[in-house]
């Protein structure tokens, strides 16, 4: 049987959590929250995936010695700032060459890293792991919907095929079926991005706009996140695929989407700590904000969504004025 370790009990940790278990996967969750996993222990619920149990045959620790040790796979599900801390002390338990997937989605500020390499350059610090094998598992998907069994498509990308490929075996089932990618940072880079563009088109309705303003932000932040990723030397293609249109589309049109929700409150006038607040669980667009802007500085792309949303959040804007400013600028072709 398949030993799996998850790091973190958040939504999208738990709803994987419970989905490999009831594939016949062994499988432990840690976190370091030890009234978090009582919770999970003895009510078998997540108190934001309503409708959900939890099968008995789950595991539940704080000890990361144990959540470690003997796994076919590590899934790393924290919230991307918490990625870097989680890696460091986990790097301490984990063999040399352990598989590890990431579901993380965002960019860290200061090293502008992605959630995978972050972990990767965590193991390249410690002793006896010059192996490394990290998958980014990311796409279009909602915590809230995996849970119920409703059909998901994933992207699975790593540097080497055949790691991609195991993650795709370990995770397929008649109702989420996962895909390969060997463009590891353009997966990611997307998964990053699209929350920023969701906060744009979350602003444009909490000021009341409508569908032509939503579509028209979507599709032209998924240039905006094409133009970055070609930049960075990512394949184009990824971009039109399941981590980059597919991701931005559900992120951005979802009820589902913390991002979407944010940005909404912040249309109506909220400030974004207002926001996050009200929404209650971590807001990756905001997180990866920072990181977003100093990318496009660095390879000198044009990214004026990304813009107007930093001067936004930033009080430098007013929400409205960013709507003149977005379509007054110069005439182009597409």
């Amino acid at each position: 049987m398949t030993k799996i370790g998850v790091l973190g009990a958040g939504t999208w940790g738990i709803a994987l959590a419970r989905m490999l278990a009831v594939n016949g996967r062994d499988v432990t969750v840690w976190s370091a929250l030890p009234d978090e996993l009582k919770t999970l222990r003895t009510t078998r619920r997540h108190p934001n995936l309503p409708g959900m149990e939890l099968p008995e045959s789950m595991h539940y620790t704080a000890d990361m010695a144990e959540l470690c040790a003997g796994k076919d796979l590590l899934l790393f599900a924290v919230p991307s700032v918490f990625v870097r801390s989680t890696a460091k002390k986990a790097a301490a338990h984990m063999p040399d060459g352990q598989l590890i997937v990431d579901v993380a989605k965002g960019m860290e500020e200061k090293t502008l890293m992605t959630m995978s390499e972050v972990i990767e350059d965590e193991l390249a610090k410690a002793p006896g792991h010059g192996h490394c094998r990290v998958v980014a598992l990311s796409g279009p998907t909602h915590a809230e919907e995996v849970a119920r069994d409703l059909p998901t498509v994933i992207v699975a990308a790593a540097k080497d095929v055949t790691d991609a490929k195991t993650v795709q075996k370990i995770f397929t089932n008649p109702n989420f079926r996962v895909y390969t990618n060997t463009d590891r940072l353009g997966t990611e880079l997307g998964g990053a991005i699209k929350n920023v563009i969701a906060l744009s088109v979350g602003i444009a309705m909490g000021l009341g706009y409508g569908d032509n303003a939503k579509a028209a932000l979507i599709t032209r932040g998924n240039a905006e996140l094409s133009r970055l990723g070609i930049a960075m030397g990512c394949r184009p293609e990824t971009f039109a695929g399941l981590s980059g249109m597919g991701d931005l589309i559900v992120t951005c049109t979802s009820m589902h989407s913390r991002n979407l929700h944010a940005g909404m409150l912040i249309g109506r006038g909220a400030a974004a700590e207002e926001a996050k607040k009200e929404v209650g669980q971590v807001v990756e667009g905001i997180n990866a904000l920072p990181a977003a802007r100093r990318l496009e500085k660095k390879y000198k792309v044009e990214m004026p969504i990304v813009d107007v949303v930093d001067a936004i959040l930033s009080g430098k804007m007013a929400a409205r004025d960013a709507v003149d400013a977005l379509m007054g600028r110069n005439l182009k072709g597409e």
